[in-house]
């Protein structure tokens, strides 16, 4: 497959759509990344409640401790506290869960982001570009060697646009059928120039063929 034409303006242009593209994706990453940030900030209330619930429970935990140490009513006056730090670890448990749903929220919207504009553009620029490759690389292959341009000019009769064929000298359809070399060359010029490739040198063609570049 062939990417670039070797004509400068369609390659020029060729350059600027894939460079469009890169820039596109780019920005979008970049878009993307300042959301993730902005919405994880979200996280810090949980992050609060977490630590507040794991202080809580830490701090039961040690007055349970030091409550069941107490002769013959350490057991009754240890069991408040247990229920205390429960309801802190609980507390932590659910701040935790905070955090957990915002950062599944950040990563979905960064790739929703992403996935969305990229893939958009991505589905209108890919196709065009491999088709151009395809035909391209095609194109590049009947040159070589003796170039083929029957093919190519057969290709221009069946595809090319009228104005594109009524702009042509005068009896160039008849002189293809009947094989004159200007024909043939004027109608694959038509199809090598919507792919942004040369002519091969007629002289260099006549002589020992071409191999285009």
């Amino acid at each position: 497959m062939h990417f670039y034409a070797q004509h400068p303006v369609l390659r020029l242009r060729q350059v600027a759509a894939d460079v469009g593209m890169l820039a596109w994706t780019v920005l979008w990453v970049l878009v993307a990344r300042a959301v993730h940030a902005a919405v994880l900030v979200l996280a810090e209330p949980g992050r609060a409640v977490e630590d507040l619930g794991r202080s809580v429970a830490g701090n039961m935990n040690s007055a349970a401790d030091a409550a069941e140490r107490v002769p013959v009513v350490g057991d009754r006056l240890a069991a408040p506290f247990g229920s205390l730090a429960d309801a802190g670890g609980s507390v932590s448990g659910a701040g935790q869960t905070a955090q957990d749903a915002v950062g599944t929220l950040a990563t979905v919207l960064a790739l929703v982001l992403v996935v969305l504009p990229v893939g958009w553009l991505l589905l209108r620029w890919l196709p065009a570009r491999l088709r151009y490759a395809r035909e391209a690389g095609a194109a590049r292959t009947l040159l070589r060697g003796t170039p083929d341009l029957e093919l190519l000019a057969a290709r221009a009769l069946a595809t090319a646009p009228l104005p594109r064929l009524a702009g042509l000298p005068e009896g160039t359809g008849a002189g293809w059928r009947d094989g004159d070399p200007g024909a043939v060359r004027a109608l694959a010029a038509i199809e090598l120039g919507r792919l942004g490739l040369r002519l091969p040198d007629p002289a260099r063609t006549r002589a020992t063929g071409v191999t285009v570049d």
